[in-house]
This record gives C-alpha cells, sequence and structure tokens, in this order.
C-alpha cells in the first residue's frame, strides 16, 4: 500500500502533465501548429517529454501529431519543419527511426532492407541520413535528426570512425533512445543498446569446417580497413587453439588509398600456396576472395585442389566461377532486429537494455572441397 508521501508525489506529477498537455494544446489552438523542439525551449522541459505529451494528445484525438511536432485538427496550416530530415508523417505512423549508415558497400544495403521490412510491418517511419567520417559530421547530422523529431536512432557508424572512446562518450549522452547497428561498443556507451552479427563465432565456424575436412592449418585473410577484422582474428585463433590446430598465418590486405593492383595485394598469400605452407583459408570478403581465385589461377593453382577456400560475406560468392562456401551473417536479420529493439525501448522505456549477437551461418558451396555440410 502507498504511503501519503508516494501519493501526493504522484498527484504532483500528474498535475504537471496536464498543466503541460494544455499548454500544448493553447499553442496550437494559437499558432495552428508548433515544432517539439521550439516549444520545449520555451516550455523548459526536454524534448524526449515533450514529444511523449504529444503523442498522448494525439491519441486522445485532441490533435494532429505529424513529423517534428503537432498541428490542430482542423488546421491548413503546413506541418513544422526544422530540418532537411523533417517531413509530414505518413497515415497510421506509430513512430519516427533515424537510421544513420556510412556510405557505399552492399553490406550495409541487406542490413537497411531487414530495417525497412521491420519498419513497415510495425507502421515506423524511417529517415535514413550517410553518416560522415568524422565525430563532428556525425554529431551535426543526428542532432539535425533530433531537431526533426525522430524518436529513436539506429546508427551504423562509419567504419573510418576515430577514436571511437570519444563517439562512445557522445552516444552515452543522446536524448532519444538509440540502437548501436552491427558495431560493438564498450561500458562507457552508457544507455546505448546494441546488434550485431557474432563475427567471431562465423569465424570459428569456418575454421572448424574446414578442419573437419582434414585441414590442419587454417590461414586468414582480411581487409586492414574492416572493423569486422578484429573479431574475425578472434575468433580464427579461438577455434584453432581450441581444435589444437597448427596456428595459420594470418594476412592483411588494404583495397583503399594507395592500396597495390590485386596481383601485388595478394601476392604473399599466393606465395603461401605456392609453397605448399597455406592450404586452407578464411578470406574476407566475396570480392577479394573471387578475385584470388582468379590470381591462383592464372597462376596454375585450382580451388579447391590447392587451396580449400571458405569466403565470409556471402553476398556474391556463388557467382564465382568455383562457386565459394561462405559464411554469411544475418544482415537482413541484424535490421530486423534493431528496428524492433528500437519500438520495444520507446514503447516501454524501463524495460532492460538489450546487447543482441546473431549467429552466422555457414551455406557450403564448391571451394571448400566438400559438397554437404560437415558436423564441424
Amino acid at each position: 500500500m502507498k504511503n501519503d508521501d508516494s501519493l501526493a508525489t504522484e498527484r504532483g506529477l500528474k498535475v504537471l502533465a496536464n498543466e503541460r498537455r494544455e499548454a500544448i494544446l493553447r499553442a496550437v489552438e494559437r499558432q495552428g501548429s508548433i515544432t517539439v523542439k521550439a516549444l520545449a525551449e520555451e516550455m523548459g522541459v526536454s524534448a524526449v517529454t515533450l514529444r511523449q505529451d504529444v503523442r498522448e494528445l494525439a491519441g486522445q484525438g485532441l490533435l494532429n501529431r505529424v513529423h517534428g511536432g503537432a498541428r490542430a485538427l482542423a488546421s491548413d496550416a503546413p506541418a513544422p519543419v526544422e530540418s532537411p530530415a523533417a517531413a509530414p508523417a505518413p497515415t497510421g505512423e506509430k513512430y519516427a527511426v533515424g537510421l544513420v549508415v556510412p556510405p557505399g558497400g552492399y553490406y550495409y544495403a541487406e542490413v537497411i532492407r531487414g530495417v525497412q521490412n521491420a519498419a513497415r510491418a510495425r507502421g515506423v517511419r524511417v529517415v535514413l541520413t550517410v553518416s560522415g567520417e568524422s565525430l563532428s559530421e556525425n554529431q551535426e547530422q543526428v542532432r539535425q535528426l533530433v531537431a526533426g523529431g525522430i524518436n529513436s536512432l539506429l546508427l551504423m557508424l562509419h567504419p573510418g570512425l576515430h577514436p571511437l572512446d570519444k563517439a562512445e562518450q557522445w552516444l552515452s549522452t543522446l536524448d532519444v533512445p538509440a540502437v548501436l547497428v552491427e558495431r560493438r561498443a564498450g561500458i562507457q556507451a552508457g544507455r546505448l543498446e546494441q546488434v550485431a552479427s557474432d563475427h567471431a563465432y562465423g569465424a570459428a565456424l569456418a575454421v572448424r569446417h574446414l578442419a573437419g575436412l582434414g585441414h590442419d592449418k587454417v590461414a586468414l585473410v582480411a581487409r586492414i580497413e574492416s572493423p569486422n577484422t578484429a573479431l574475425l582474428s578472434a575468433g580464427h585463433a579461438d577455434a584453432v587453439k581450441a581444435m589444437g590446430l597448427t596456428p595459420g598465418p594470418e594476412f592483411r590486405i588494404s583495397t583503399t588509398g594507395d592500396a597495390a593492383p590485386a596481383d601485388a595485394r595478394f601476392e604473399e598469400v599466393v606465395r603461401a600456396v605456392e609453397s605448399g605452407e597455406v592450404r586452407a583459408a578464411l578470406v574476407h570478403n566475396d570480392i577479394d576472395a573471387i578475385a584470388l581465385v582468379g590470381i591462383l589461377r592464372t597462376r596454375g593453382m585450382r580451388v579447391p585442389e590447392d587451396l580449400a577456400l571458405v569466403t565470409y560475406d556471402d553476398e556474391v560468392a556463388e557467382l564465382s566461377d568455383v562457386p565459394l562456401t561462405a559464411v554469411a551473417p544475418p544482415k537482413q536479420a541484424v535490421g530486423s532486429w534493431a528496428l524492433d529493439l528500437a519500438v520495444r525501448r520507446l514503447s516501454d522505456p524501463a524495460t532492460p537494455l538489450a546487447e543482441i549477437l546473431l549467429r552466422p551461418e555457414l551455406r557450403v558451396r564448391a571451394s571448400c572441397g566438400a559438397s554437404h555440410r560437415t558436423d564441424a
């Protein structure tokens, strides 16, 4: 049973909420339309609180909720516009979610598709923006999205964003719920939720599969600039140790800046295959794996006879001259889970914070020398 103090506190909070909502209705009646940002500053309350008030009033049929603010039921006033991200909300929209993605790369397209499909099924509007390389650019893009009235953020930070610790400190200060997508943050990220593919597990999956085919040493070929390379290296090393295999070499290649032509980038890998030092490898990603297959062919070597190969990605692996066995991260599922987390947080702010890792799967084709899945 509640004591008198707690009852008094509850009554006080209700009075404050009612006063705020009456003030919102008066402002809408007087102006025809309002923006959440401007009215929140005028009233001295947070934009998050005012957005919730607007949502409640719209649910009671007392005003029209639009992206970035609200307008009177019978008003002909245009919807408020606070930034390029703001736009009238589609009929039936429940929430608006900002999605920040790096430029280019087919990897992100699949994650975006997962977000889109989940958003469409849940009546959520997604506002997309492309992230910059610097922290200040990301901060400005997020500022514009929040000013435009989005309720939550899905963040796929640029792979080149450094230093990460400063980015995490900034993310912990956001005044809207946020989900980090296909990135892993440390403890400084505060109330930031996370959804990612378990890339370390995926690398271990490939090593176990190749070991099951009789290979006692598995090399790793990975891009220097990929944010997933460190996780792939950790999973590769853990699987080698757990299975008692001979540690295989790790090759780092670069495809940006002053990177050498493909033949030169893979020269060290090719020499290791020619000498017999390397007979099995996990290659990140499909494009690099297909390039390596072609280079080996020009040198008189074949896949899988001279090199049993597993690629990490599975976007175009099946299109290789020798169809490539691939570890496939669950990209669309990552996007769908991220959107679900955002909606769950908005619907119930008290729900526990989540950090979700989704496991990749192995898709066996010709390049590893097996036509069926093993028990690896």
